[in-house]
């Protein structure tokens, strides 16, 4: 029997491709939806710490507290924002806008910038508040 796939052309993949901004951000944006699917799970379990009494409250309450609780939660946090950005850069391009390769190229570029600042906007006021 004769081997057929010798003589196909390989298909294109990661190795193949130069990243491009907006490719990057569409797999930031699944990276982010991951990651807010795991700090659901945090909030979940802080829910649940808080319906549970004050001693378990206290302890997860003590737990993200911790430099490193705060870091995930500055985490979550970034991960939320950057997904509803662009989840609004999606629903801006389903309702026919902004399909020009250089504003595309642009909003990718911007993305990280304002969620970051976002981010810390949010940090700021809240430890204000």
């Amino acid at each position: 029997m004769a081997n057929v796939t010798n003589n196909r052309p390989l298909s294109p993949h990661l190795q193949i491709y130069k990243p491009i901004p907006t490719m990057v951000m569409s797999i930031v944006h699944r990276i982010t939806g991951g990651a807010l699917a795991v700090g659901t799970i945090l909030l979940a379990w802080w829910l649940v710490a808080a319906a549970s009494g004050e001693t378990y409250f206290s302890w997860i309450s003590w737990l993200f507290g911790t430099w490193i609780g705060l870091l995930v939660l500055f985490g979550y946090t970034w991960a939320l924002v950057h997904h509803m950005l662009g989840g609004l850069r999606h629903f801006m391009w389903d309702m026919g806008h902004g399909f020009d390769k250089h504003f595309t190229t642009k909003m990718a570029l911007a993305m990280p910038v304002a969620s970051v600042c976002l981010t810390v906007l949010i940090w700021v006021v809240g430890a204000l508040v």
